[in-house]
């Protein structure tokens, strides 16, 4: 039990702590909006993270074969909503102007949630990755035990993610700030868009 709960905690580390576009964007939300919105958009990032080990616990080759051949569609879908998200973004730094002390306009906690969960579940890698991991404890992976420290360990940083970035936000409560948060996120995420056309 506890073996297998610390295999999914190192897996759910393993996959969420290298900082990427979703990264970006939770802690691009929260210096804009709340931390209650980038807490919701990290928590549907880790609800990815936990289905896709899920999967990989329940069918692991069968699904990373499956997967597969729509790698690269998947692959130009992420890149497509990345840059609608950063030309988005760029255009708020310029309509979105809050008077000082307000907090800027943005999307509700819910579809943070929902729109970073579907964002996260267009990289067939994630569940590639769960696959190898759980085909290489010799196939169990260690089942619920597994599944639940894997999501609980990509809750936690996304969490933390989500908190560094409120914190920053605090720091550029001006209009100025806010302009430049939101700038420097949306050359960011169109940069990680960039990375990954690249990267095909």
């Amino acid at each position: 039990m506890s073996g297998a709960f610390l295999a999914g905690v190192a897996a759910g580390y393993g996959v969420a702590m290298p900082v990427g576009a979703i990264g970006v964007l939770i802690a691009g939300l929260s210096a804009r909006t709340s931390l209650r919105v980038g807490a919701a958009a990290g928590l549907g990032a880790a609800t990815a993270d936990g289905a896709y080990a899920l999967l990989a616990v329940l069918a692991g080759a069968a699904i990373a074969g499956l997967v597969e051949p729509f790698a690269i569609p998947l692959r130009w879908t992420a890149v497509a909503v990345l840059l609608v998200l950063a030309i988005t973004t760029a255009v708020g730094a310029f309509r979105d102007r809050p008077s000082p002390g307000a907090e800027s306009s943005g999307p509700s906690a819910g579809r943070a949630y929902l729109g970073i969960l579907g964002l996260t579940l267009l990289n067939p890698a994630t569940v590639v990755y769960f696959a190898a991991l759980v085909l290489g404890r010799g196939g169990s992976g260690g089942g619920a035990w597994f599944v639940a420290g894997a999501f609980l360990a990509s809750a936690s940083w996304q969490l933390l993610v989500a908190g560094g970035g409120s914190l920053v936000g605090r720091l550029l409560t001006g209009e100025r700030g806010r302009m430049i948060t939101a700038l420097v996120s949306s050359a960011v995420i169109a940069a990680l868009a960039a990375q990954i056309l690249l990267s095909s």
